[in-house]
């Protein structure tokens, strides 16, 4: 069958508008594709910016002690237990007693007696945690208050002081054993990312604790066995 020009003409016109359209849909199909996927790629860097720099927050005064942990909470004073709330918690810091050759229940029992003080020249310390020389853990303060331990990251941290046998700060392997536990459980109840532990020294210069600040490289091995025993762990094992 033979078409005039005319036809010709239009029958080319229909059919270059027809592929026009079907590339039109074409794009716009693409398009909303690629926006699909970038809302995607967005949404999942802005969780995973959540997730690393704002862990969501644990309700601290609903954590229960494991009976490994002996809790023998201070009186509430204005020098050793002020009763502060903390409002969040981002970090465990390690401190040493300086005390070399005391128990722990020397060092919480000197903690308590400071709400005797009268005001003038008074000191104020305390921790959440002091862990003994054989390797016991007394709890001081609850985990939803702050300490007098870690200066200008008492609000946002966990205490812990550990007993050492002599004057290098050096702790003994009970002692040692019971940090490297506490602090695992420490980090998966409280919902912290792995090495959150930091030493006194981290936060102000002070040389504590001692011995981790002249051994660099067993402060790194004792973080090792942290992430290690943590790992090895669930929540529940405690």
């Amino acid at each position: 069958m033979a078409y005039t020009n005319s036809e010709s003409r239009r029958r080319r016109k229909e059919t270059k508008e027809m592929r026009l359209r079907r590339l039109k849909r074409k794009r716009a199909v693409l398009i909303c594709a690629m926006v699909c996927i970038l809302a995607l790629v967005i949404w999942g860097a802005v969780s995973l910016i959540r997730l690393f720099l704002f862990p969501e927050q644990v309700d601290l005064a609903s954590i229960s002690a494991p009976d490994w942990i002996d809790q023998q909470f201070l009186e509430v004073n204005p020098y050793s237990r002020p009763g502060t709330q903390l409002e969040e918690v981002n970090g465990i810091v390690v401190h040493y007693t300086a005390n070399p050759g005391t128990t722990a229940q020397q060092n919480r029992n000197y903690f308590n007696s400071l709400a005797k003080q009268n005001g003038e020249s008074a000191t104020s310390v305390s921790s959440h945690f002091i862990i003994g020389l054989e390797g016991e853990i007394i709890q001081c303060i609850p985990l939803s208050e702050i300490s007098y331990a870690s200066n200008d990251r008492n609000k946002n941290t966990i205490s812990i002081e550990c007993c050492h046998p002599d004057s290098s700060g050096q702790f003994t392997d009970a002692t040692y054993q019971s940090l490297v536990k506490l602090c695992a459980w420490l980090e998966l109840q409280l919902n912290l990312k792995e090495r959150a532990i930091i030493r006194h020294y981290d936060v102000n210069g002070k040389l504590c604790p001692l011995y981790f600040v002249q051994n660099e490289s067993e402060w790194n091995a004792f973080k090792d066995d942290v992430a290690s025993y943590r790992k090895s762990h669930d929540r529940d094992d405690f």
